[in-house]
């Protein structure tokens, strides 16, 4: 069975990974101050799920093909760096608003908030980083069957992040209604989020590492 060790090592770097900003933050948190806490659990959902399917994945060996399989990795990666540069262009683009600042967004339905909360967390690079270089690091084969190691600690992270994401779009209404009163540190943030982001699109398209480590 896993080692505590192991465990309080997949949940510092599932800590540090759903805390930095990324296309899951920016989009819980955006869904949620544009249409509602509800809106924000549903599309959490679908995050979730896709966290899920990254569980499965790598207990089945599947998400090795990423490791030696350097065109799917790839596929992959130039996929999230461009929602990345997306996501950039819509912080600081002329008139555009703060992740944080309420917009006037079409209302959508619950299966398509969920289809989109799949849809961004199955693209986002840093999760397939996680299961692909990462997580196995902290599966000993001593310890019995390497599948259910995998299981375990990828459900670990699962429960992590969801937790972490769900506090976040429970308060993305009262950071947003900080920023609302402070228009000085709303544009800061803004420029600041897009240059975050506009950096890990960068980083992510030409890092040339066949896992991205």
């Amino acid at each position: 069975m896993v080692s505590v060790s192991a465990v309080l090592g997949i949940t510092v770097v599932a800590l540090g990974m759903v805390l930095t900003p990324g296309p899951n933050m920016i989009y819980l948190v955006s869904r949620s101050v544009t249409q509602g806490r509800a809106a924000g659990l549903i599309s959490l959902a679908g995050v979730g799920t896709a966290f899920l399917v990254y569980v499965v994945a790598a207990a089945a060996g599947i998400a090795t093909v990423f490791a030696v399989v350097p065109a799917a990795y790839t596929a992959l990666k130039l996929a999230g760096a461009a929602y990345l540069l997306w996501l950039a262009w819509q912080a600081v683009r002329p008139g555009g608003r703060a992740v944080f600042a309420p917009g006037r967004l079409p209302v959508d339905r619950p299966r398509r908030l969920f289809a989109m909360g799949l849809m961004t967390s199955l693209l986002n690079p840093k999760i397939a980083i996680l299961y692909v270089s990462l997580l196995p690091q902290f599966v000993d084969p001593a310890r019995g069957d390497v599948a259910l190691q995998s299981v375990l600690l990828g459900m670990t992270q699962v429960v992590i992040a969801v937790m972490v994401n769900g506090m976040i779009v429970l308060a993305a209404g009262s950071v947003a209604a900080f920023f609302s009163g402070r228009p000085l540190w709303a544009r800061v943030q803004r420029y600041v989020m897009g240059t975050v982001l506009g950096g890990l699109a960068v980083r992510v398209a030409t890092d040339r590492s066949p896992t991205g480590g």
